[in-house]
């Protein structure tokens, strides 16, 4: 007993620098281990850390405490805000990681920085969480961030119809969680009624802004790999061999990567696009040319490309373009719906005799 209580008060003394330690850590865990969206394990932990939230959620909330108790390491309410806190913070890191790595950062940066916001008040506004609307509208973007690929995987669809359905999937959901709370405490979602309804209303207006302005990054999908090549073939292993130029290393930190061009010769861009087991459809590579006279990106030429999904490390293939304009250069790959998956960037660079290229096999 005496061991507990020390180490419940260590504990309570150093929570802060504890807490935020464990986020990061649990960040990073989640970077190194966190795979592929449509495995078991991946969804289950996932779900596991929706579900343990949920019900400390309800214990703080059925059985009240005092004020103050939240501060508290010698009441129960003190361990169940860290808990929640602890487990909002790993369903927020694992997000984060998931839709980081299906999309192009500087198209769907706004639903990377709600995620964002979302994980630092995580950490920053420990005395709200004892306020039942704060936690309802952390729970609610936790279950959307969640339906919004988990539908897709199961249903093995993407679009807009698709989409909808996750938002009202999860609609229904917190509406079952808050009237179970209500079921025990009736007092308690009538104090809140109109602040939760605002604040699920506008979350969920403002994720559905944000998709149907193609600004969320189209989860379950992602770019695992792409470039821009000399030659691209197909080998008798059913491998892809590419020819490029080994550059100088300053070239791989300029976000348009120089290409020496020949005249007429073609460019190649390549995508491997990860797309969950069953889950087949068809893509695009949007070819467009910045015209620095009109001071706009045109298109020129749209591919549309077959993707079969469950490959772990995606699906390949590629697209080609000859009698380019030199200059800048970009190659948006999307979704019929219009979501872009990525992006590739690069300079055309006028030259007269080919630059020595290097080979390499992708598997």
């Amino acid at each position: 007993m005496f061991l507990i209580e020390k180490t419940r008060n260590w504990y309570g003394r150093f929570e802060r620098p504890i807490s935020s330690l464990s986020l990061i850590s649990g960040f990073i865990f989640d970077a190194l281990t966190l795979k592929r969206l449509d495995t078991l394990w991946e969804n289950f932990w996932i779900l596991g850390h929706i579900i343990i939230v949920g019900f400390f959620m309800a214990l703080i909330h059925i059985k009240e405490g005092e004020i103050g108790d939240e501060a508290n390491p010698q009441k129960k309410h003190f361990w169940y805000v860290n808990i929640i806190q602890f487990f909002f913070g790993g369903l927020l890191s694992a997000y984060i990681v998931f839709y980081f790595r299906s999309t192009d950062i500087f198209t769907m940066w706004p639903f990377l920085l709600l995620l964002l916001v979302a994980f630092i008040a995580n950490e920053s506004l420990k005395r709200h969480y004892i306020r039942f609307s704060f936690q309802i509208s952390l729970l609610f973007l936790s279950i959307y961030s969640f339906a919004i690929y988990l539908i897709p995987i199961l249903t093995h669809k993407i679009g807009p119809q698709i989409f909808l359905l996750s938002g009202l999937s999860s609609i229904i959901t917190i509406t079952l969680f808050i009237l179970t709370i209500f079921h025990f405490k009736k007092n308690k979602f009538k104090e809140s009624k109109k602040i939760i309804i605002f604040l699920v209303t506008s979350i969920t207006i403002f994720i559905n802004f944000l998709y149907f302005t193609n600004l969320i990054p189209p989860i379950p999908l992602s770019l695992k790999d792409t470039g821009v090549y000399y030659s691209i073939q197909k080998n008798k292993d059913n491998n892809y061999e590419v020819t490029y130029e080994d550059s100088n290393w300053k070239n791989y930190f300029k976000l348009y990567q120089d290409f020496k061009k020949e005249p007429e010769s073609p460019v190649y861009v390549y995508s491997a696009i990860f797309s969950p087991k069953n889950l087949n459809l068809t893509v695009s590579h949007e070819w467009q040319y910045y015209n620095e006279i009109q001071n706009k990106w045109i298109i020129k030429t749209i591919v549309s490309l077959p993707v079969i999904g469950g490959r772990d490390g995606g699906f390949r293939t590629y697209s080609k373009s000859s009698n380019l304009e030199y200059g800048k250069w970009r190659v948006n790959v999307k979704t019929l719906s219009g979501q872009i998956i990525g992006r590739i960037r690069f300079n055309l660079i006028p030259v007269d005799i080919a630059p020595i290229l290097t080979n390499e096999i992708k598997k």
